[in-house]
């Protein structure tokens, strides 16, 4: 079956003799029983419900995985795989590493920084572009559980890791490998097909597409972690409700058509972007002269809608977000309309500044800017940034000031 396909034809209630083709919400918090000694197939919908059971199927199909978990937040996703990866409780402290990928989203590094490391986990952050980095972190692990968690491409730079290498070197480490997949979405990149244990979204992205629904996902074939998702999915209640589940199975449905053409889209817009005045630096795996560029190729089946730039001047950065008139200020992405942000000041402002003073963390460039491309022409985006651009070169040229270097 072609991918478009799959992603817009399934099932949508399975045993329903009513045969809809929408899947009905069931938003109940309860399932009526036929006997008190034993339950039925639904009994508490934290703990099963048929909406998200349809939604659960899909993301499995979507991924390639056997088992999927829809929860409340992309957040939970990664708790709830962090806290099924690693007994946090008193007895585990200071047991199991995690390889941790320098280039995350902000609110994963807080996570970790706040959960993991003070309980004693060896928390190793690298560049996990460079595979020998990567395997001289997982040599001779500690006892316990041992994981990397990666973002390919990484949020914000767009850095991209040989997800099939890692996937390798973690075997022969007895390590086990997560990818956080959340900026390409299964449409563009499969990871447990590359050798992933486990893929992590925040579905609130390119999987619903459309602004309306904060969810997260986990999917993965292990049968035993998939159980300790579960039980935790229930026990901490941090399932997907019924209505949310119903929102994000409706965004899906437009996933493939969505994401190819922003995919597109941003691929002009990045174009302009290498040329244009005032920009000093692009990332987009998309472009031949991006050090990913070929392994992108390779891996995925296109480089997405995130687009990153340095201007040089924190003030022109500013400007562009605040001036232009298609992107709105925004710290999310994957939606039908353009975003822009400032990823220092606001994606990844939770960023302990302890974690960056100390070295665990790097800084990111004070002059980077995100852009989330949309459903708009291209064109419309494109002379909306260069209007911007050029009203900033023009008052540089008359104030005769040049833009000051932001360090690193």
């Amino acid at each position: 079956m072609h991918l478009h396909t799959k992603v817009a034809r399934f099932d949508a209630a399975p045993g329903d003799a009513n045969r809809p083709s929408s899947t009905p919400i069931y938003q109940t918090a309860t399932f009526e029983q036929e006997s008190a000694l034993e339950f039925g197939r639904y009994d508490y919908t934290r703990s099963g419900n048929p909406t998200r059971d349809v939604l659960e199927t899909r993301l499995a199909e979507l991924e390639c995985g056997s088992f999927g978990f829809a929860l409340s937040s992309g957040m939970a996703a990664i708790s709830t795989l962090l806290r099924a990866a690693y007994s946090l409780e008193g007895t585990a402290a200071g047991r199991g590493r995690l390889v941790l990928g320098a280039d995350l989203y902000g609110g994963t590094t807080r996570l970790i920084e706040r959960l993991l490391a003070p309980l004693g986990v060896d928390v190793q952050r690298v560049d996990t572009t460079s595979l020998a980095a990567v395997e001289a972190a997982l040599h001779s692990p500690p006892p316990g559980p041992t994981w990397v968690l990666l973002e390919s491409p990484s949020n914000p730079l767009l850095r991209v890791t040989d997800i099939a290498g890692v996937a390798q070197l973690a075997r022969k480490a007895h390590a086990r490998l997560a990818v956080d997949n959340t900026a390409l979405s299964p449409y563009l990149q499969n990871p447990l097909e590359l050798g992933a244990n486990v893929v992590v979204h925040s579905a609130t992205k390119h999987l619903g597409g459309h602004g309306d629904v904060t969810a997260g996902a986990l999917v993965t074939r292990d049968a035993q972690l998939a159980e300790s998702i579960g039980f935790l999915q229930n026990a901490e209640g941090s399932a997907l409700a019924p209505f949310d589940s119903w929102l994000l199975l409706r965004g899906m449905k437009t996933l493939a058509v969505r994401v190819a053409q922003e995919s597109k889209n941003a691929l002009e817009v990045a174009r302009f972007l290498e040329s244009a005045p005032g920009v000093q630096r692009v990332h987009f795996p998309g472009l031949a002269c991006n050090p990913g560029y070929a392994l992108q190729q390779r891996q995925a089946r296109g480089a997405g809608q995130l687009v990153s730039f340095e201007t040089g001047n924190r003030e022109l950065s500013q400007r562009l977000c605040e001036e232009t008139e298609l992107f709105s200020i925004a710290v999310s992405f994957g939606s039908t309309n353009s975003t822009i942000s400032l990823p220092c000041r606001m994606s990844h402002a939770s960023v302990p500044e302890e974690a960056i003073a100390m070295g665990r963390v790097a800084a990111l460039p004070a002059d980077l800017v995100r852009l989330s491309i949309g459903l708009e022409d291209p064109r419309d985006l494109i002379e909306d940034l260069k209007a911007v651009l050029q009203r900033a070169t023009n008052s540089a040229a008359r104030t005769q000031t040049a833009p000051v270097p932001i360090p690193g």
